[in-house]
């Protein structure tokens, strides 16, 4: 029995956690990590440059709905600098950095969107694919996928090693460069929407690397500057937290519906596949439309095979509360009974099908059979006859048609001439028996065969 009191389990368990939480150990000095951020936030030279590139990159992969080349794009673009930098300046209370972050951060977005605008708009390809169109209509999903990519990124960037993959897969997750991209594509082409919904994924993502990066510089203990001003600080504040709630409740709003238009969809699907099992009929299609604030609700059966009657499409809408289809319309679409689309009908109709194709199989075989035997292996042959007659030098064989005066053929017969060597001929009984071994050859009676 130990005798180890509740107390000392209790230290030596967050003795344990707080070792394995850490981050002071491989933690890069705040001079250090401060710098890094600095630079980060300058837009010009190589900066605006790759960020040109790397617009171009993903657009053409919005483009062709590439995922590889989007990755790519994102791997190479410099968005992240000029965020993290806004998120340090406010945790350390250096506001001329929050306006170098704030104006760089401007100058990148017009750079990106302009760039964008100007791909799609010369671009021959004006559809939306659905890369572009998965960066339109961002929830409350993309406001946690920002943040904890945020939180990631700027513990990576307080590390003395910064080579680890922390970094680019924060650039992957958070995905600033496709939704500016799609903004581009909205302008390009007057579709106000993409413009709306791209734009707003994209500064979800940008306040949530933000406040992450404020976050984890409180939790680092990073020194602050003294602010003589404190109004001037608290009104800061405030606009941080007012940024923060105008970001999130639209996102918010956008995450609920869709996750009640998936459940309403799951829904339905297990409504058709458990109450619409019959033996002679089967559902070829259904549809679910989720109209929660302008119009109502319903669920579309198409049916093929022997007609259900009224009292089993009332009984099948009297199940639709148990499966959370409270005030949701059921119609049900089905052949009549004068259209023959029943299951057995569709089976003689492909019997009758397979049978009409193996008949037209079995004519192809034998015309083919019958070629094959027509055909003359002349090749064969001739080389066969050269044993026969030394002196023979080319054969010509092939099968003909001879018609008699009133224009009806009459038979077939074998041709053969036989070209012999300069000088050379046939004697009487050779040619004789050159004649009996051609008829055998050729399997037939009626050969003519003619020496030059």
């Amino acid at each position: 029995m130990s005798n180890r009191s509740p107390h000392h389990l209790s230290e030596a368990l967050r003795s344990f956690l707080r070792s394995r939480f850490d981050l002071s150990a491989d933690k890069a000095s705040e001079e250090e990590v401060v710098d890094n951020i600095r630079k980060g936030v300058e837009f010009k030279g190589t900066n605006l440059w790759v960020l040109i590139f790397a617009t171009f990159v993903a657009s053409l992969g919005l483009n062709v709905n590439s995922t590889a080349v989007i990755i790519g794009a994102m791997l190479i673009s410099p968005l992240m600098g000029p965020i993290m930098g806004m998120g340090l300046s406010v945790g350390i209370n250096d506001f001329e950095l929050l306006k170098r972050s704030l104006r760089n951060f401007g100058f990148m977005v017009l750079a990106s969107i302009f760039t964008s605008t100007l791909y799609f708009f010369i671009s021959p390809l004006s559809g939306a694919q659905s890369e572009l169109l998965a960066r339109t209509t961002p929830t409350t999903y993309d406001v946690l996928i920002a943040f904890f990519g945020g939180l990631a990124g700027i513990v990576a960037q307080s590390r003395k090693d910064r080579t680890s993959t922390v970094i680019p897969g924060v650039a992957i997750a958070t995905a600033l460069m496709p939704p500016l991209c799609t903004a581009g594509f909205g302008l390009a082409t007057l579709q106000f929407k993409y413009f709306i919904g791209a734009f707003y994924l994209f500064f979800i993502n940008t306040v949530f690397i933000a406040i992450a990066t404020f976050i984890v510089v409180r939790f680092l203990h990073y020194s602050k500057k003294e602010f003589v001003d404190k109004n001037r600080e608290m009104r800061v504040r405030r606009s941080i937290l007012l940024i923060v709630l105008v970001t999130i409740i639209p996102s918010v709003v956008i995450g609920y519906r869709i996750v009640k238009r998936s459940l309403f969809e799951n829904d339905v699907k297990r409504y058709v596949n458990t109450v619409f099992q019959f033996p002679k009929t089967k559902v070829i299609e259904h549809t679910g439309i989720y109209r929660p604030d302008n119009g109502e609700s319903y669920v579309e059966i198409y049916l093929i095979g022997e007609p259900i009657s009224d009292e089993m499409i009332e009984n099948a809408r009297l199940q639709m509360p148990q499966y959370n289809l409270r005030d949701v319309r059921l119609v049900v679409r089905q052949s009549g009974e004068t259209d023959n689309l029943n299951f057995s009908t569709l089976q003689t109709g492909y019997q009758e099908l397979l049978s009409e194709k193996n008949i037209r199989i079995r004519e192809l075989e034998t015309k083919l059979s019958a070629f094959a035997t027509d055909t003359l292996a002349v090749r064969d042959i001739t080389v066969e006859m050269r044993t026969l007659v030394p002196d023979l030098h080319d054969v010509t064989l092939s099968k003909a048609v001879r018609y008699n005066t009133d224009k009806t053929p009459a038979d077939t017969l074998v041709l053969c001439v036989m070209h012999l060597n300069k000088g050379k001929k046939l004697a009487a009984g050779e040619r004789e028996r050159i004649e009996q071994w051609l008829r055998v050859r050729t399997k037939t009676d009626s050969l003519k065969l003619y020496t030059e």
